[in-house]
């Protein structure tokens, strides 16, 4: 069985003032909370049994909008972070909910676009498998170098250019995740770092990659990410009469919800941009 996680927690200190009060993730994204997103990629790769990680004041905001995923045929469990400790984390913390499954990882605060993997390859290897895209500038990601078609070496955030290659922010693991993020050690920058974790899979020769071509990625960690992506989703939707990361279309075309509970969902909605789409699907 495959399980999905996304980590919402941390701080997002670069896109306050607001998120002193409201996470991150729970902002608007032009018409719809920036948690749609990954979740959406979520339910396009037909995982209904979804963890969410949030800080400990944000429970009841979270649940306000996404409840435990029964309106959208899905179930989702929350798990508290009391304190940021780095991307491998997530599978410490949901190592209770991963139990003896395969596990999808997203990062709450990325943003992707024509998204298409090959889900049956993925599975039809070792599984462990990480989504390589190239960048302008590597230097903010965790990024690879590739020699004859072998990774050969990851470095996290290098201060010299070594590749353009990056690490997208989605990740695809065994049920072995949760023991090796234990065994990781802060690095310098006082957190455990998911190109560690990736290192042992490499080490153990079971890691694989795929590269993404024409997706278009992008986390939403300042101000100027945040209205860059706005606009392009608001272009983007007006161009081409398609909402993105609607939620409940996805379910409804996985046949997971009925006309009916869209319905249900329009009245929860209210009237807004995103029950006015809701109510041309019924």
């Amino acid at each position: 069985m495959l399980k999905g996680i996304i980590l919402a927690g941390g701080k997002g200190r670069r896109l306050g003032p607001t998120t002193l009060a409201v996470n991150k993730q729970l902002l608007m994204l032009y018409d719809k909370p920036i948690i749609f997103y990954p979740l959406s990629i979520m339910l396009k790769l037909k995982i209904k049994d979804i963890l969410i990680i949030i800080n400990s004041d944000q429970k009841t905001n979270f649940k306000k909008i996404l409840g435990n995923g029964s309106h959208l045929g899905i179930k989702i469990t929350y798990k508290v972070q009391k304190k940021p400790n780095g991307i491998p984390q997530a599978f410490t913390l949901g190592e209770k909910f991963i139990k003896n499954n395969k596990v999808c990882l997203i990062l709450g605060d990325n943003f992707f676009y024509n998204l298409k993997l090959d889900l049956k390859k993925i599975l039809k290897k070792n599984y462990n498998t990480i989504l390589l895209k190239k960048v302008k500038n590597p230097e903010q990601y965790g990024i690879v170098k590739i020699v004859k078609n072998k990774i050969e070496k990851i470095i996290e955030k290098p201060k010299k250019k070594l590749t353009d290659i990056a690490i997208m922010g989605i990740y695809f693991f065994d049920e072995n995740v949760s023991k090796y993020a234990k065994t990781l050690k802060p690095s310098r920058r006082k957190e455990t770092e998911i190109v560690d974790l990736i290192k042992i899979y490499l080490k153990r020769r079971i890691l694989n990659y795929q590269f993404i071509k024409k997706s278009i990625w992008s986390d939403v960690g300042t101000i100027a990410d945040y209205n860059k992506i706005s606009n392009f989703i608001k272009l983007k939707e007006k161009a081409t009469k398609i909402k993105i990361a609607c939620l409940e279309e996805i379910s409804f075309k996985n046949k997971w919800i009925t006309k009916k509970q869209i319905k249900k969902n329009v009245n929860f909605y209210g009237d807004c941009e995103y029950s006015n789409y809701l109510k041309k699907l019924v």
